[in-house]
């Protein structure tokens, strides 16, 4: 776990490049090369400012470090969802839908319990 969590703190400082927040070119830069794998639209421009422009709680244009963590405890959380139901056997995925949180799409599961 340590090991994550200075991953966490480091790309957020990698991409800041010793600011204190993101501006968009590096937030875009930080979703598409990090986040691609798991969510949907990274090579949207207009897709991820809106979602910079949801995560922005303060309205100063940019994504400061604990407005990056809303980001990473959101796609954290909803991966453990997904992987949960797809590690039961006794549940039976029915389909998928996409989701937009944070001006962003993302997959989720859809599943019936017997």
């Amino acid at each position: 776990m340590e090991s994550a969590i200075q991953t966490i703190v480091g790309v957020f400082l990698k991409s800041a490049k010793g600011k204190e927040s993101l501006g968009g070119n590096d937030f875009q830069k930080l979703v598409k090369s990090q986040l691609h794998n798991i969510m949907m639209d990274t090579d949207s421009s207009e897709a991820v400012k809106k979602m910079r422009q949801g995560l922005d709680s303060n309205q100063d244009g940019k994504v400061n470090f604990e407005e990056y963590m809303d980001l990473v405890g959101y796609l954290a959380t909803s991966l453990s969802v997904q992987f949960y139901y797809w590690s039961c056997p006794d549940i039976t995925i029915t389909h998928q839908h996409q989701t937009d949180i944070h001006h962003t799409t993302l997959i989720h599961t859809t599943v019936h319990h017997p």
